[in-house]
């Protein structure tokens, strides 16, 4: 008797504990997979309009003081998507930056100066990545003064990461600044194949990483529009959602009327 008693306890316990991988499983495959994309590199060419036609909550990324950079801006705000400001930060292979840059030679009241009269430019911003930056970004001083700034703008900072060595991340969360990486470049080859390879590359980032979530930068080029307009209907797919870069902070960011009225010194 003892033994059928043992026996039926271990089927009940093994029966108990396969229902409990189940429902976890279950819960983890209900799990919202969520992924922003952010077209940077916007303002100079007449044809980066096409990246607003693209379906989906894309992020867009202007370059401050081009040519074609503020109404494109005005454009992608009325139709609700995140606006950030990609400023010029200093490379070290010392290429041209560009207006509205940040160099490693500057002191804390020009960055801000800079920094203020690219938000003047476009105020509903809701923060900044870094174009370029390989530099300056590795720099304590320029990055706390930066990160001050942006912390009294109530904005995000994005790092790009266009170098290992980065710091931007760390001092931004020492100023208290909501921050986010990028995960992957989706087209640093203009080849339909390799943009598929890392559109793919970014779905598994985020489904293997803890918050579910994953972040790429592309460019508004011809050929990376046409590849994801094609790429799109695989998140349907993977079960995964397309959301702007806001929706990954943990905390809400100010509406961007609150955040035009912001003043500065």
């Amino acid at each position: 008797m003892r033994f059928i008693l043992i026996f039926l306890l271990i089927q009940y316990s093994s029966l108990t504990w396969a229902k409990s991988i189940a429902h976890h499983d279950h819960i983890r495959a209900q799990k919202t997979i969520r992924i922003a994309i952010v077209i940077d590199d916007m303002g100079y060419r007449k044809t980066d309009k096409e990246a607003l036609n693209l379906p989906g909550n894309f992020t867009f990324s202007i370059l401050p003081h081009t040519p074609f950079g503020k109404i494109l801006a005005e454009q992608a705000h009325q139709k609700d998507h995140d606006i950030l400001l990609h400023i010029p930060m200093e490379a070290e292979n010392g290429k041209k930056l560009g207006p509205g840059a940040l160099t490693v030679d500057m002191s804390e009241k020009k960055i801000r100066a800079s920094l203020k009269s690219s938000f003047n430019e476009i105020p509903f911003a809701i923060g900044i990545n870094n174009h370029m930056g390989s530099k300056l970004t590795q720099l304590y001083k320029p990055m706390a003064w930066t990160m001050r700034y942006l912390k009294e703008k109530n904005v995000l900072f994005l790092d790009s990461l266009t170098s290992r060595r980065s710091k931007a991340g760390r001092v931004a969360r020492y100023f208290d600044v909501p921050e986010l990486n990028r995960s992957v470049f989706l087209d640093n080859q203009l080849d339909e194949k390799y943009i598929k390879q890392q559109f793919m590359q970014l779905i598994r980032q985020a489904q293997n990483s803890r918050s579910n979530t994953a972040i790429a930068i592309a460019h508004p080029h011809p050929e990376t529009v046409k590849a994801l307009k094609h790429l799109l209907p695989l998140l349907v797919t993977e079960n995964v959602e397309l959301v702007a870069i806001s929706q990954l902070l943990p905390m809400p960011l100010p509406t961007t009327d609150q955040l035009a009225s912001v003043g500065n010194d």
